[in-house]
């Protein structure tokens, strides 16, 4: 099995509704989104999937949260821009564009900050 890993960044604010602390008032991040995808082989060229296509795919998901409030960008004008909530979005969003290459979509990272991220991996 391989597993293949993209990063991107993008910059945003939010507020928490609901936290009862700091995070609930306006504030900012450099988020770092990072995709893992898994393989059970390779292409006739030798490689599993192309980086540049997987960054392609998660660069077009986070352009319309980059410089954003994201309390203003759907779904999360219903949901809390959370860290856990944007990395089910982006996989959420990621999985279709995925359909028909033989590679799984193994996990969603959101990074708020160097020592801050969470993982989403589904069931």
């Amino acid at each position: 099995m391989y597993q293949l890993s993209v990063e991107q960044h993008f910059d945003a604010a939010h507020l928490l509704r609901g936290y009862h602390g700091k995070c609930e008032a306006l504030h900012g991040h450099r988020f770092r989104a990072v995709v893992k995808v898994e393989a059970a082989g390779l292409d006739g060229i030798g490689i599993a999937y192309d980086f540049a296509e997987l960054k392609r795919h998660l660069r077009d998901i986070l352009s319309r949260f980059d410089h954003a409030c994201l309390n203003d960008v759907h779904p999360f004008d219903k949901i809390n821009p959370s860290s856990e909530n944007i990395a089910r979005t982006i996989y959420d969003e990621l999985k279709p564009k995925l359909a028909g290459i033989p590679v799984i979509l193994a996990a969603v990272e959101v990074w708020e900050s160097p020592e801050n991220g969470v993982a989403y991996i589904p069931d």
